[in-house]
């Protein structure tokens, strides 16, 4: 799509993070269940480091790649790839679709189990719902996309403030004694990285973004800022997790132990529609992205745009299938299997080449456009 209008700052600098947030953030994140897997195990100070380790490779490696696509010109996953690995660039796509199935599966099993805890509904009926708000989405491209985003972050970011404030006062006494008691901290560099090397594919999920960008800067701020914006929220909700350390680490939902711990039926239930909103911009940028990898090659092909009803009928046949994964697998068992395997992958064919081969590439750009501008 091209830029018709003066991108304003918040596109410029802003909405790059909150976009990568809405990404990564997901099922696992909101519910608390990624961070009981990844970092409750190294400790309450382990788990912190874990934290800082995965916010520093996201800012760094998001900052790269939206240098990178700026300067190749590339605003789909699928062209981006092709410019960082060439003909490789199909072990991406694969390791790509295999990574959406995933973690749509993942969001349909905690959409699921969300609506059990809250309304008492069969599993398949909270799925169901999302699934049909993702494909909604998913249909009306980057602009109903990118307000998703916007508000749906407004909305997250200031439900996670009110539970930290009333997490401190009913449980603040737990968590500092948690954090002053000696606890093993083994394997918190590991798990941040891995951690950090499933999620950090949010950075090329989100490249239609970039088109808002007007210069190298703009590109450096909004990556640097990324991470932070992304971690925050994991941050606020892993403190708060110390209350209960280490038993919280065996919770499907640990969200949902929290939230009943402090005995607010009706703020828990907004916490528990803010894990749905989250549920629903993860998920539909995740479908987006591949509906603008298609259109991009459609375009290509036929000099046509894919119509709505083909962006409709690409987001459903890809959901349909996810939520049967869901309703087999569940939640704990997908996030523990896959993840683990899908971080390595990543960082083996995305993480590693942009920032040894990719730098090499921009650095070759710019010094080009030195000596043309000279």
């Amino acid at each position: 799509m091209t830029q018709t209008t003066t991108p304003t700052l918040f596109q410029r600098l802003l909405l790059p993070g909150f976009a990568f947030k809405a990404v990564v953030i997901g099922g696992g994140y909101a519910t608390g269940r990624e961070l009981a897997e990844f970092f409750i195990p190294s400790g309450p100070w382990g788990g912190l480091a874990a934290i800082a380790v995965a916010t520093i490779i996201w800012s760094a490696v998001t900052t790269v790649t939206f240098l990178f696509a700026r300067a190749t010109g590339t605003r789909d996953y699928r062209s981006f790839f092709r410019e960082l690995l060439g003909p490789a660039a199909i072990l991406f796509e694969i390791a790509y679709v295999l990574f959406v199935i995933l973690i749509l599966a993942v969001f349909g099993a905690a959409a699921g189990a969300l609506g059990a805890a809250m309304l008492g509904w069969p599993p398949l009926v909270g799925t169901l719902t999302l699934m049909a708000g993702i494909a909604l989405f998913a249909t009306f491209g980057n602009h109903a996309v990118e307000q998703l985003f916007k508000y749906v972050s407004f909305l997250l970011y200031g439900v996670y403030a009110i539970f930290f404030v009333l997490a401190l006062s009913t449980l603040g006494d737990r968590i500092a004694t948690n954090f002053a008691a000696p606890a093993p901290t083994d394997g918190w560099f590991g798990n941040g990285v891995t951690y950090a090397g499933y999620n950090i594919i949010g950075a090329v999920v989100i490249l239609p973004i970039v088109r808002h960008f007007t210069s190298n800067r703009d590109a450096v701020i909004a990556g640097m800022i990324a991470g932070p914006l992304a971690m925050i929220p994991a941050l606020a909700f892993f403190i708060c997790m110390i209350a209960f350390y280490p038993e919280i680490g065996g919770e499907t939902l640990p969200s949902d132990f929290l939230l009943g711990k402090l005995g607010m039926p009706v703020f828990h239930f907004f916490f528990q529609l803010m894990i749905f909103s989250a549920l629903l911009e993860s998920g539909t940028g995740l479908v987006h992205a591949i509906n603008e990898r298609i259109a991009t090659a459609w375009h290509e092909r036929r000099s046509k745009t894919l119509s709505k009803p083909a962006r409709a009928g690409i987001s459903l046949t890809l959901l349909v299938g996810c939520i049967f994964i869901a309703d087999h697998f569940g939640l704990v068992t997908l996030i523990a299997n896959g993840y683990r395997i899908l971080a390595f992958v990543f960082l083996a064919i995305y993480v590693l080449p942009l920032m040894t081969y990719g730098i090499v590439l921009l650095r070759r750009r710019w010094a080009q456009q030195s000596v043309e501008n000279a």
